[in-house]
């Protein structure tokens, strides 16, 4: 599983710009959008939620680290073979 940065950004009634950043594991890039997205709108309110909907949401998205389970046993398993 890779480690996904997602920020998220929208305009309030007050015009005042709202940011949040959120961190998901996941296997793909649209993955993590998606799940970073449920995880985002479900912390607003229904105005905050409004608010999103009429202004629109600016996502940006990008790749922070790998797992490291998977390149430890890829040494293991070459020493095997010999």
């Amino acid at each position: 599983m890779k480690t996904f940065e997602v920020q998220f950004r929208y305009r309030d009634r007050n015009e005042v710009t709202v940011e949040s950043t959120v961190k998901v594991d996941a296997s793909s890039l649209p993955g993590a959008v998606g799940k970073a997205a449920r995880e985002f709108v479900k912390g607003l309110d229904r105005k905050q939620r409004f608010d999103m909907n009429k202004n629109g949401l600016e996502i940006t998205a990008k790749s922070v680290a790998t797992t490291t389970s998977a390149q430890a046993e890829t040494p293991s398993a070459e020493a095997a073979a010999r």
